[in-house]
């Protein structure tokens, strides 16, 4: 007689590190750095386009499309992350799970007129201190700031 297998205990969602990748979308307008944000879809608060790993897509590659899908954004993305940032994220289910974002610049070269999440979201493009002071997670701030703080922005 086989004995049953040990059943594996769940871990709660709120316990693991999950990963996202974002882009922070940028553009010179008049010599200022402008910095793009888009609304949340649930709350409305200012974020920068995110969403989770696409399997055999690279880390950037996964923040370029989330641009064009949340703001129609087209643009070129550096393959090296500027940093990231931690934050939690509430489920449809109501769980919550903690995030990292990994972080990529984008150089915003046009935004399309239609794009998959136009009639959910707004897009806004804001001065890049304005536009840090508007984001709720501290580290993210201090990233849009270091990055407005740059003596020119990153070529890409």
């Amino acid at each position: 007689m086989k004995t049953p297998k040990a059943k594996k205990k769940r871990v709660g969602a709120g316990s693991v590190l999950r990963t996202q990748y974002a882009a922070l979308p940028w553009r010179i307008n008049n010599g200022r750095l402008e910095i793009m944000l888009v609304t949340s879809r649930d709350t409305k608060r200012w974020v920068i386009p995110k969403g989770w790993p696409m399997k055999g897509r690279k880390p950037h590659i996964v923040a370029a499309i989330e641009a064009v899908q949340e703001a129609g954004l087209v643009g070129k993305t550096d393959k090296v992350k500027l940093g990231d940032f931690r934050y939690e994220k509430r489920l449809d289910s109501g769980a919550a799970v903690d995030c990292c974002v990994e972080v990529f610049s984008l150089r915003v070269q046009r935004q399309r007129k239609n794009w998959r999440e136009k009639k959910q979201r707004a897009t806004r493009w804001f001065e890049c201190v304005v536009a840090a002071g508007l984001v709720e997670e501290p580290e993210l701030r201090d990233l849009m700031l270091a990055f407005c703080d740059a003596s020119t922005p990153p070529k890409v």
